[in-house]
């Protein structure tokens, strides 16, 4: 049996790469150390957050805080059951790969030097 092709059953999901690049040719973007580009289903999610529950998370006693913070705790619950982990409160949100980077060498360093 023939293994699908992850990139193309997943590239028509991602907007962006819809564009075409030099002489015509698909666009590639490979920079995602940097940015990642986001499948439309993240875009619609983004979308829907900004139009019904932008606030702050854990930080408001009104509904948009409370709904933000729901969503906020789903997404970290969800994620532990992907990866394994043995409880939600592992799961720690980073900015980026460098802040992710830096947040497990300083933490193994303290713990371990």
């Amino acid at each position: 049996m023939v293994a699908p092709n992850l990139a193309a059953l997943t590239r028509p999901d991602f907007p962006l790469l819809a564009q075409t690049a030099c002489l015509g040719q698909p666009l590639i973007y490979l920079d995602y150390a940097a940015t990642s580009q986001k499948p439309r289903q993240v875009l619609a999610a983004l979308q829907h957050y900004y139009d019904h529950d932008n606030a702050n998370v854990h930080r408001g006693a009104h509904q948009l805080s409370a709904r933000a913070t729901e969503g906020f705790e789903a997404a970290r619950s969800k994620t532990a059951t992907f990866i394994g982990a043995a409880n939600a409160r592992e799961i720690v949100f980073t900015r980026n790969a460098s802040e992710a980077i830096n947040l497990v060498a300083r933490s193994w360093g303290e713990a371990n030097l």
